[in-house]
């Protein structure tokens, strides 16, 4: 049967418990996601909906454009949206989470785990350590992190996390999903404000309880995103969550050792804190990495990071050895220098363990 004539037949209640499952194993946790029909960014949008109203208070953490989309969404619902933001060349630190933490009383805390545009990563298990322990609701937009960064919900203690397909999972961006806590879903239905008979409603959404089928598939999933979504899912269990991580571990530190060796600086200041999905490349005096379209696997910054960064974009099927040496061929080009010391060093970086 060919893929488009498959894709008028509807998802049936078995594939749909299949993805659930598979998702839930993905993240470590036993309670059913929610599938979002349509790309993350309508999951994190409607988790805003969901929790903002006029009587909360949200600490929002801010290291990247999406962390500032999201507290508009929160100030939209009504809430007392309280920032800690850094600049966008470096990622939040325990103690300023801890110090407005203190300062402000909120009721919940948000932040982006990985920030791909940025090239940081936020110390995520520390910062929700630090909001469980003052009884604050979790919400992390985790939609570039999971496949490239740990992210257990269960055992972190994590309420709501939005994660999509499309980054280290080699998955479609059309189908995604909001994985939500017992308490989390307390947060949401204690919430007057939050959406009904919406496309940002959750609780349309809600999974039936644990241990029964739900009487048909969710209306609106996309079918072909769906089973796209199961094949991703089920490659990543065949090759293991942990080697997929550790992949694209060797990917970025490859990666950084591939544009010090040109003599570039990476964007991000902190090396504890570097993305696995990218690696950021700070521009300064090089006139020839303003670029205005993505060559291959290497970009130029969004928005108000333009000619500001390159990313190298080495996610998914692109965390491999291959993939990172064209990168840094293309930077090599840009510079108009040789390539042999950073392909070296790339390859002594990357391991045999890891060499494909």
């Amino acid at each position: 049967m060919s893929r488009e004539h498959k894709g008028f037949i509807p998802l049936s209640l078995s594939e749909f418990d299949t993805l659930t499952s598979l998702l839930s194993r993905l993240l470590s946790t036993g309670h059913p996601p929610v599938i979002i029909p349509g790309e993350a960014i309508l999951g994190i949008e409607a988790v805003a909906a969901g929790i903002s109203a006029p009587d909360r208070t949200i600490l929002n953490i801010v290291t990247g454009p999406y962390g500032s989309l999201f507290g508009q969404w929160l100030e939209r619902g009504g809430a007392t949206v309280v920032e800690v933001k850094v600049p966008f060349d470096e990622v939040v630190t325990v103690q300023e989470v801890a110090a407005a933490i203190e300062r402000f009383k909120p009721c919940a805390l948000s932040f982006v785990q990985a920030e791909v545009v940025t090239g940081g990563s936020n110390p995520a298990k520390e910062i929700i350590k630090l909001a469980r322990a003052a009884n604050l609701v979790t919400v992390t937009d985790s939609v570039s992190a999971v496949g490239g960064e740990a992210l257990p919900v269960d055992e972190w203690g994590v309420d709501f996390a939005a994660i999509g397909a499309q980054k280290a999972l080699a998955g479609p961006n059309g189908v995604s999903a909001v994985s939500i806590s017992p308490r989390g879903w307390e947060f949401l239905e204690s919430n007057s404000n939050a959406p009904r008979n919406s496309i940002l409603s959750l609780l349309d959404l809600k999974p039936s309880q644990k241990g029964t089928t739900p009487l048909r598939v969710p209306p609106n999933i996309p079918t072909l995103e769906a089973r796209a979504l199961i094949s991703a899912l089920t490659a990543i269990e065949e090759e293991g969550l942990e080697q997929v991580i550790k992949r694209h571990e060797s990917a970025a530190a490859s990666a950084i050792a591939g544009i010090k060796a040109l003599g570039l600086e990476p964007w991000q200041k902190d090396s504890r804190h570097y993305s696995t999905l990218t690696t950021t490349v700070r521009i300064s005096g090089e006139p020839g990495l303003r670029i205005n379209q993505p060559i291959g696997i290497v970009a130029p910054g969004d928005g108000e990071l333009s000619g500001q960064l390159l990313r190298i974009n080495h996610f998914g099927t692109n965390a491999s050895r291959q993939s990172v040496e064209e990168a840094i061929t293309t930077l090599a080009g840009l510079l108009n220098q040789g390539t042999d010391p950073a392909l070296k060093a790339i390859r002594l970086t990357w391991g045999n363990e890891h060499d494909q």
